[in-house]
């Protein structure tokens, strides 16, 4: 399922082309009131075959370009509150990609390396879980111009996007792509993203608000995903802590609303424990900043939640069998 916001703006779109939004949304088993209400849920194989239908029927092959264009962060509803509140743009991309499923189980938001390789530039990647639903080149372009202008109107001009990355083949022209979003497109590579500096995210939002966001957290975490497992609820608490707050149990149980001991239990029944699940978390985010950033090695270590640089070297030396520094030298780029 998807919310009914993320078709906003599709209505006067469709009409604006000569076409019937009614007839296309009962033709997909829509209900036309969804275009109405934000929060009612539609079927998101139906909703993005619809996208592509209509781009294809009305001649109008930049659809998820232009329908992205009516939309904004607001959108994601209660997603949006803590995105905006958060300090950083990492600790908003960690919030984006802990609730994602709010808004469709089916679609994540993450942060990865450069599929072109280049040191010192990272992916924010959108993905569609092609086990849940087929792969639609509207909605995807919808969905990544989405995040392309969120990043834009929160950011402006220390967005710095070097350029965009799109798994299928142009559906427009090339040119299109470039004036939508001021940068190369690159298209048939592994993953739809946008690239950009590593630097940007420690870039900082105005709007930053600890006491709205740890409410608006907390609020979001009343709404786990109920197929997800507890370790994964646990490492993406951890992950959404990771650098900010420390990630101790009594703080990442509160988040997710349980007693301190039943998420101990819980794990152990999944065979695993709260140290181990932090660890994994501090091994994956310390082989991303050393591979695809050249953060400082004590930055690293703060961003990780280590006190000291001491400690980074004594868990990457366990985890990966080398110091930080030959990790990062054993990385192409």
């Amino acid at each position: 399922m998807i919310r009914a916001a993320s078709l906003r703006g599709f209505g006067p779109l469709v009409r604006g082309l000569g076409g019937d939004p009614g007839e296309l949304l009962r033709r997909f088993g829509l209900d036309p009131t969804a275009l109405t209400s934000d929060d009612a849920l539609v079927p998101i194989t139906s909703h993005d075959r619809m996208l592509d239908a209509a781009a294809r029927e009305l001649s109008c092959p930049d659809f998820g370009l232009r329908l992205a264009a009516s939309q904004d962060i607001t959108i994601l509803g209660p997603i949006a509150v803590a995105i905006e509140a958060s300090e950083t743009v990492w600790e908003a991309l960690a919030c984006a990609s802990r609730f994602m499923f709010i808004h469709s189980p089916a679609l994540s938001v993450s942060v990865e390396p450069d599929p072109r390789g280049a040191r010192g530039v990272i992916a924010l990647a959108y993905r569609k879980d092609l086990r849940e639903s087929t792969y639609s080149p509207q909605a995807i372009e919808l969905g990544i111009a989405l995040m392309h202008r969120i990043a834009a109107s929160i950011l402006g001009d220390r967005y710095g996007l070097r350029s965009v990355e799109l798994s299928h083949p142009p559906q427009s022209s090339v040119e299109r792509y470039r004036e939508y979003f001021g940068a190369e497109v690159g298209f048939g590579g592994p993953v739809a993203a946008l690239r950009a500096q590593s630097a940007l995210l420690d870039e900082t939002f105005e709007g930053a608000n600890a006491a709205i966001r740890e409410r608006a957290l907390a609020h979001l975490a009343s709404r786990v995903d109920p197929r997800m497992t507890t370790e994964a609820q646990v490492r993406l608490a951890v992950a959404d802590l990771l650098g900010s707050a420390p990630s101790s149990l009594d703080r990442v149980a509160r988040l997710l609303r349980m007693h301190p001991r039943t998420l101990q239990r819980r794990l152990a029944d999944e065979g695993t424990t709260f140290a181990r699940a932090v660890d994994d978390v501090r091994r994956d985010a310390a082989h991303r900043y050393l591979t695809t950033t050249d953060l400082p090695l004590t930055q690293v270590a703060a961003l990780v939640g280590f006190a000291e640089q001491s400690a980074l070297t004594r868990a990457v030396r366990r985890w990966e069998g080398a110091s930080p520094r030959a990790v990062r030298r054993s990385t192409p780029g």
